[in-house]
């Protein structure tokens, strides 16, 4: 329930339709007025100011879009919301372009429709919503490029915090694309050593028969093809930090020369007779479960225990799902800008499919998701339509579920329920479209349920199909 009595102007010339959204909007504590024609809507917003407008796009008379237009005129701060039976991206497009907060096609889903009404009426028009935005951007960039204010990410500023300004070893673990090198890079700008070499070491990238040269440097004539004296990193990054990214990729051989630079803060060049000593931080990275790999004898149980002394454990994004709508928008300016397009907003339509995703790739996957939707977008609002998820990554993901066993006693340890039952209707439905040949009405009969029931939970689910002829 709302504490303040928000008035919301329904338009729609269908009666049962004005009907169930008086009912449940009246529930929800807003004042409601219904009109059943486009002139008598504008007739109401003549007569009184309302704080939000849902329209129908086509009404018997005159065109939603028209109504919309009126209410604009007549007050900007009215927030509108357009829906429709009939969803097109062109009369998306002219709705949004035209003010409106939203488009939502029908049939929609109660509560979606409530939550989407909430927040604009929260937000109150496009303008206030792009200002909270960006204030949330400037508030949330706590540290460098770090993006987010969820609970686990504010764990992760304050570990940041007390840990800068030590010379402590870090132990950052993660799944791949988390931001792991953004933390990393964060506690160097944060500590004594700001203004000093940053360098970053791929531990997977660098073949291993080039991997001790380029750490420890050489002399020369110390290998064929050693013409002159080399450098190595771990020299150039002296009074820095230096950041050993995928450390559970390092060999053995050099898992030992790399403890000793712990140990000692010294080591040769290849080559070298002499200790060159340095003075730097370690800060390591791995997506990898060390402690298993140390068990297995991959990893030096040593130089973990070295490596380990602080750990930062950076949360997936499914985990930090709160953030996602800011690290969207943060990637959609960023793009947008680089691309020369003005697409300034996503649709709450959009952020609801993105919301639905999982993202196994995490904050990476995500930036390289919007990176791709604002490519192909002709249009400033970014639709659902337009929200490049690919089909191959979906089935992916649902084969991944289609063999899953559930067992009951895994509740003692916690488990998401919504998750897991997203889970086996996404495996269902993808299941009946692919015996049905891609088509809707046949996967529906083969679920049992009707057609638009089918087109709302696609919709829901973001899974896209083949259009039907």
């Amino acid at each position: 329930m709302t504490d303040k009595k928000n008035s919301i102007l329904v338009v729609d010339d269908e009666r049962s339709m004005r009907e169930l959204l008086d009912v449940m909007l009246s529930r929800e504590g807003y004042e409601i007025n219904c009109a059943e024609s486009g002139s008598k809507a504008i007739s109401c917003l003549e007569k009184k100011d309302f704080d939000l407008l849902l329209c129908d796009i086509r009404l018997g008379d005159i065109s939603g879009i028209d109504v919309l237009r009126a209410a604009k005129k007549k007050n900007l701060k009215t927030v509108v919301i357009m829906i429709s039976a009939y969803a097109s991206t062109e009369t998306a497009i002219e709705a949004m372009n035209g003010g409106a907060y939203d488009y939502v096609p029908k049939p929609f889903d109660n509560n979606e429709l409530k939550e989407t009404i909430a927040n604009a009426l929260q937000l109150k028009t496009i303008e206030q919503e792009k200002k909270i935005i960006d204030d949330e951007l400037k508030k949330q960039l706590h540290f460098g490029k770090i993006i987010g204010n969820s609970p686990a990410m504010l764990h992760v500023y304050n570990l940041i915090r007390q840990v800068a300004k030590t010379k402590t070893s870090i132990l950052v673990t993660g799944e791949s694309g988390t931001g792991k090198e953004l933390i990393a890079r964060a506690i160097h700008d944060e500590s004594d050593r700001h203004d000093k070499p940053f360098v970053v070491i791929n531990c997977g990238g660098i073949p291993e028969t080039l991997m001790e040269s380029e750490l420890f440097g050489h002399k020369k004539g110390s290998f064929t093809g050693s013409t002159q004296d080399k450098k190595g990193l771990f020299e150039a990054a002296d009074k820095g930090t230096v950041f050993l990214d995928e450390i559970g990729d390092l060999s053995i051989h050099l898992q030992v020369k790399l403890l000793r630079v712990l140990q000692e803060r010294a080591f040769k060049p290849v080559g070298g007779n002499e200790d060159i000593s340095v003075d730097i931080r370690i800060i390591s990275a791995t997506n990898k479960d060390l402690t298993k790999e140390v068990i297995e004898g991959r990893f030096r149980e040593d130089l973990f225990y070295r490596l380990n002394v602080i750990e930062i454990k950076m949360p997936p994004l499914r985990e930090r799902k709160s953030d996602l709508r800011v690290l969207a928008q943060h990637f959609l300016e960023k793009y947008s800008l680089e691309m020369g397009k003005k697409v300034t907003k996503i649709s709450s339509y959009a952020i609801n499919l993105l919301n639905n995703y999982q993202f196994p790739g995490n904050i990476r996957e995500l930036e390289n998701l919007m990176e791709r939707s604002v490519a192909i977008t002709d249009t400033n609002i970014l639709l659902p339509d337009s929200l490049a998820i690919s089909l191959h990554k979906r089935r992916r993901f649902v084969e991944g579920v289609k063999d899953r066993r559930f067992d009951l006693n895994d509740v003692q340890k916690g488990v998401s329920l919504d998750t897991i039952l997203e889970d086996l209707e996404r495996a269902y439905i993808m299941k009946a479209l692919e015996f049905s040949g891609g088509n809707k009405n046949k996967a529906a009969e083969l679920l049992g349920i009707r057609y638009h029931t089918m087109w709302h939970r696609l919709n829901k689910l973001g899974i896209e199909t083949k259009s039907e002829k």
